[in-house]
């Protein structure tokens, strides 16, 4: 482990962070307390296949339209439903916008993760595009107009195999490619397609280590050199730019990390596990310092994503049951006051017991809801839904069924009914909602 000395100095980098008033965006109002309104949503374009279900969502950048991952393979691209322009009373579930994806790409295997240029504006054609890795297959980067391969991205082995990238990130400036392996990341040149690419181990023998694989990887906005990597060895790593040294480890997740996240004046890093029901605040400028939790539904393997506004004011995220949680994280900080001495410490309890209450919980899907991102200029959310199922070991059987003796004639007696579960419930979609305040009552949006 690193020395008091080295982490003090680790954190003093990651808290000096200078804010550019010019950069500053007007905030977005949220009504968290009412009931969003349905605005639009894709349902039948993923009924294509029994197994079909989707496994998360992600705004362009520029707000234009939204990208989705299914288990078919594909990545869709849809743009923003006309309702989205319109202002009026609530859809009801006979009248919501179906959504037509404008373009689709087919990885020839299970797609593992995906993410857009963080450049991407729609006026510029040559920065729209998005990546993704699948199951032995490079790395592709997809222009997000036409639908075509535009290059690759070929990351080896040791034995000169192509080798698949579990986790993908661009830098801020969206210069660089990170891909995440079994104890090793790969950083590639965006401009320069190919094998060539800078490696880089994150475990270590001599000393605590990041370990296992890199399920995913964050950026600081705030501080473009710092970056986090999380593995499914319950380990939060983060390093900084040129030449990935370590500044400290985090360990406190219960479950494998799958979705890490800055706020936006990156002193504090949010992480989220599977089959782990808390989300941990973990303060960047007293490393190993955890904030506060915050309490989700999550009990399978699946990743179940989190995300955080502009402001850095309300998380939200999905859950198993169907709903979407709203939390107000300044609440959370508001517990953790200045003494008089100037040093920070936790209001009658310690940082361990803070636990964010729910600001507001909507059942938007009557499944897992495994994607939840917040538009990044407009009071809206998508979602989407969707899990594997299994059909239950009673539901091969039915009072039909005739039993055969060994010379291939009928049975007299025939197996006696068995009552019969019931169909596993399914909800493969995605569904863009409006948070924005209403005048007068809200009205409660229909699930169909």
């Amino acid at each position: 482990m690193e020395t008091d000395h080295e982490e003090e100095a680790a954190a003093e980098s990651v808290a000096d962070v200078d804010s550019d008033p010019g950069d500053a965006r007007p905030a977005i109002q949220y009504d968290v307390k009412s009931s969003p309104r349905l605005l639009g949503q894709a349902k039948a374009e993923f009924a294509c296949t029994a197994d079909n279900f989707l496994r998360g969502c992600e705004w362009a950048p520029d707000g234009s339209c939204v990208l989705t991952c299914s288990n078919d393979n594909s990545l869709r691209v849809f743009n923003l439903p006309p309702s989205v322009y319109q202002s009026g009373p609530a859809e009801t579930a006979g009248e919501v916008t179906e959504m037509e994806s404008v373009l689709s790409a087919r990885e020839g295997e299970l797609i593992y993760d995906y993410c857009w240029y963080p450049k991407m504006n729609s006026s510029d054609p040559v920065s729209c595009f998005f990546l993704s890795s699948c199951r032995d297959h490079p790395v592709h980067l997809w222009d997000a107009y036409t639908g075509q391969l535009r290059c690759s991205y070929r990351p080896y082995n040791h034995l000169d195999e192509i080798s698949a990238a579990h986790s993908l990130q661009f830098s801020a400036d969206g210069s660089k490619l990170y891909c995440g392996f079994d104890g090793i990341v790969r950083i590639f040149d965006t401009g320069r397609p190919g094998r060539d690419c800078i490696q880089r181990s994150v475990t270590s023998k001599k000393q605590a280590s990041l370990s296992g694989i890199v399920s995913c990887i964050a950026v600081s906005e705030a501080q473009p050199g710092i970056y986090a990597l999380g593995s499914y060895s319950r380990r939060i790593g983060l390093y900084s730019e040129p030449g990935g040294s370590a500044l400290f480890l985090l360990e406190g997740q219960r479950g494998g990390v799958t979705h890490l996240q800055f706020t936006n004046d990156g002193t504090q890093l949010i992480s989220g596990g599977r089959k782990d029901n808390e989300m941990l605040c973990w303060d960047l400028r007293q490393p190993g310092k955890v904030l506060w939790r915050a309490v989700r539904n999550v009990i399978t393997n699946q990743r179940i994503l989190f995300d955080i506004d502009q402001s850095s004011r309300f998380m939200v995220s999905g859950n198993q049951d169907g709903s979407i949680v709203f939390y107000d994280m300044a609440a959370g900080d508001a517990q953790t006051v200045s003494s008089a001495d100037g040093e920070q410490h936790v209001a009658a309890e310690s940082s361990s017991e803070i636990q964010l209450s729910e600001l507001s919980r909507f059942a938007v899907h009557t499944d897992a809801v495994n994607g939840c991102r917040l538009h990044p200029s407009l009071p809206l959310v998508a979602t989407t839904s969707g899990q594997r199922k299994f059909a239950s070991p009673g539901a091969e059987y039915s009072s039909s069924d005739s039993d055969s003796d060994c010379d291939g004639h009928s049975a007299a007696k025939s197996r006696s009914p068995q009552p019969q579960p019931p169909p596993p419930q399914r909800d493969n979609s995605l569904r863009i909602w409006s948070l924005a305040a209403t005048t007068g009552s809200s009205a409660e949006s229909e699930l169909t």
